[in-house]
């Protein structure tokens, strides 16, 4: 029901605008009361962001469970592009990306999670078992390959959802060079 709601909603956000669209007429395209809504969301904001924490939390476990003799970037690059084919092949990404783009809001709730995943994504590159790597470079790591996915996702918005998602982001890993043997104490 959740899913269904989300589609629901984004539909609404995308023909009427964000800040158009109230919960009562999410509610009421999906027939359900508001309250019904709130059972599912605890706002407006969260139905643009649904599925985003269940990616976080498998990225998180993936990344975790790599071989702690990888290297982390590859690490990174393995499990991004896994995540990369699995999550954003369908328009409805398109319409939740253009509609976060375009709504303030959005935006800064956006940046409040990826700060949030970043972390996340940084503890786990840390705490594979027998994984030797600092917190700095675990950070350096982290926002690197962020800057990976911000890229892509930029290009593949202005390609209309065409570009090759998986393609962008290995030859995104490619040209961030790496370098792990120049660590500080």
């Amino acid at each position: 029901m959740r899913a269904e709601l989300a589609e629901v909603a984004i539909g609404l956000f995308a023909r009427r605008g964000f800040d158009e669209t109230t919960v009562e007429d999410i509610a009421q395209a999906a027939g359900m009361t508001k309250r019904s809504f709130f059972r599912y969301f605890p706002t407006k904001e969260d139905v643009v962001f649904d599925g985003v924490d269940l990616t976080g939390e498998k990225v998180v476990a993936d990344i975790a469970a790599r071989p702690a003799d990888e290297d982390p970037w590859d690490s990174l690059r393995h499990v991004l592009r896994a995540w990369q084919e699995e999550i954003h092949a369908s328009e409805r990404v398109l319409d939740t990306l253009r509609l976060i783009e375009a709504t303030p809001a959005l935006v800064g709730r956006l940046h409040q999670r990826r700060a949030e995943w970043r972390r996340r994504v940084s503890d786990a590159l840390q705490g594979r078992p027998g994984a030797d790597i600092d917190p700095y470079t675990a950070d350096l790591l982290t926002n690197a390959a962020t800057a990976v996915l911000d890229a892509v996702s930029s290009q593949w918005m202005r390609s209309d959802g065409h570009a090759n998602r998986p393609a962008l982001l290995d030859r995104g890993f490619t040209q961030i060079h790496v370098d792990l043997s120049t660590r500080q104490a």
